[in-house]
């Protein structure tokens, strides 16, 4: 599942650069045949303004944000993006400044301000900003972006023109949600965030969003906290990027990354700072796995540890004989990935972002098992009973339960990332196929799936070409698990129409149809494809 290419020539440099907005839809040139139950939009959220005049973004999370839409309509495609009008790129295009910090840029006071007025703007608080550039979804029968911050943009998904910011911490306790919420089949959305819990010390709440309401209100009005997990620092959260969620259990695993509040608020306030500025790496205590049950929601007090690692995205998890699976993307280490996300890292010549990724975290698919009643074996020995893994948990003397993973797949600087499941059919329950994103040394240039199972890959790949997240559709009549197909959207710079969506048999990853437009996408992140209900 490793990447069979070099990239010498740089293309993937122009995924980083900065994209007009387009005024009407454009029609796309269609190779093979787009499958006829395919109708509504892919919609997908990314950076697409690097710069405001002179001033640069400095990281992958800073470029404010664009919706891309790619339109299907009886085997026809249209394309269209448009910037999101949050207050953080309204402000910018006004003043054509950076006005709002984002992750790793630093707003500066207004230059041509006297000393005084600059010096009372920094103690105004802190200004988070609402640059939704992450991913989309639907709440009831509206769709918002989303960021990690308290704030999300509220967009109308025919037009993509921007409708309302939204503050979640006018409905409930939560310092910021995360962009990966999980929604069960009537609509209920379940996400975390890190909050004030009991005694002044931070913890994690779950939120519980419900779905679209008889009298019409808003479902976001109605945003309840079923579950808080403790914090293993009192001031110090751990970066929660997602979480999992099966039939009946939440997981978080809280990882040694850690936000600095104290010098997030301090720093803040006085000198400005950007939110890269505030992770810091807890070298000692490992990683932390936590377990909570769902309906009614109640914290399940078990220390399972394992070694230190990054998370990002999950993959999925499910029960199974009183035993909770959880498979994930990791990174190998202590250390935050993101520190390996400056733009100027990724714009580097190849050899230049060869060099980057061999001091990097190491990625890897890994399964942990966690026993729902860890008291059945005395200490010392495995709990793990199931046949079909090599995971292992074992108490001890201290009620700790330590995790060792089942390693579903590891190559050198060769990331399974922004992964997809058949969500539908089989989030939070027994599964056999993921499909990902293949990173080269953090240069996206495959399409991978695994078979969690059997370990079996399949990879798409072309040479100069850049795909993004691929997101699985089920054929409406399909019975197994994978019949369907993948969508990602291609960036090939050097094509005489350089951007592509990509329609893959889901089975394996032979090519089914394309449809190229004549303008180039910078990268995206995250999306969904959204059936219009007519």
């Amino acid at each position: 599942m490793s990447s069979r290419f070099e990239h010498p020539a740089g293309g993937y440099k122009k995924i980083f650069e900065t994209a007009d907005e387009i005024g009407e839809p454009l029609p796309a040139t269609i190779t093979g045949r787009i499958p006829s139950f395919l109708r509504g939009s892919l919609l997908r959220l990314g950076p697409g303004l690097f710069e405001v005049g002179s001033e640069p973004f400095l990281h992958l999370f800073d470029g404010q944000a664009m919706i891309h839409k790619f339109d299907f309509n009886n085997g026809q495609v249209t394309y269209l993006r448009k910037f999101v009008k949050t207050d953080a790129y309204v402000r910018a295009m006004v003043e054509k400044r950076v006005v709002i910090t984002e992750f790793g840029t630093i707003a500066y006071p207004d230059p041509c301000k006297n000393i005084f007025s600059r010096f009372f703007s920094y103690f105004k608080g802190v200004e988070i900003t609402d640059n939704c550039l992450v991913n989309v979804y639907p709440i009831g029968e509206d769709f918002y972006a989303v960021t990690e911050t308290n704030y999300m943009t509220k967009v109308n998904v025919d037009t993509l023109e921007t409708l309302k910011k939204v503050d979640m911490c006018d409905y409930v306790n939560i310092n910021g949600v995360t962009a990966h919420p999980h929604i069960e089949p009537d609509g209920t959305v379940y996400n975390i965030g890190n909050c004030m819990g009991k005694g002044a010390s931070l913890a994690y709440n779950i939120v519980r969003i419900p779905p679209t309401q008889k009298d019409k209100s808003d479902p976001i009005e109605k945003s309840r906290v079923v579950v808080q997990f403790p914090s293993a620092e009192r001031f110090k959260p751990s970066y929660v990027h997602s979480f999992g969620m099966t039939e009946n259990h939440f997981v978080f695993v809280e990882t040694p990354v850690k936000i600095n509040l104290l010098k997030f608020l301090g720093a803040w306030s006085v000198r400005g700072t950007n939110y890269m500025d505030c992770f810091e790496s807890d070298e000692e205590k490992g990683t932390w796995l936590h377990l909570a049950k769902k309906d009614p929601g109640e914290y399940i007090d078990l220390k399972f540890r394992t070694s230190s690692m990054g998370l990002f995205h999950h993959i999925n998890c499910y029960e199974d004989q009183g035993f909770v699976v959880v498979d994930l993307c990791a990174w190998k280490g202590y250390e935050f990935v993101y520190n390996y996300l400056w733009l100027a890292n990724l714009r580097a010549d190849w050899e230049e972002v060869k060099k980057n990724a061999l001091i990097a975290p190491q990625p890897e698919v890994r399964r942990y098992v966690l026993p729902l009643d860890p008291y059945k074996e005395e200490q010392g020995k495995n709990l793990v009973s199931l046949p079909y893994t090599t995971a292992t948990a074992v108490m001890g003397a201290d009620d700790t339960i330590w995790l060792e993973p089942e390693v579903l797949f590891s190559g050198p600087r060769q990331a399974f990332e922004f992964p997809q499941i058949n969500y539908k059919k089989n989030n939070g329950k027994n599964y056999t196929y993921a499909y990902a994103l293949g990173l080269n040394n953090f240069i996206p240039d495959r399409i991978c799936k695994l078979n969690v199972k059997t370990k079996e890959t399949w990879v798409w790949q072309e040479p100069e070409s850049y795909p993004s997240e691929p997101i699985f559709v089920q054929t409406p009549d399909g019975v197994d698990e994978d019949d369907g197909v993948l969508l990602t959207v291609v960036v090939a710079p050097s094509a005489v129409r350089p951007t592509y969506m990509l329609i893959l048999n889901a089975k394996d990853l032979s090519e089914i149809a394309r449809a190229e437009v004549d303008i180039i996408t910078p990268v995206t992140f995250h999306g969904i494809l959204y059936f219009k209900s007519n």
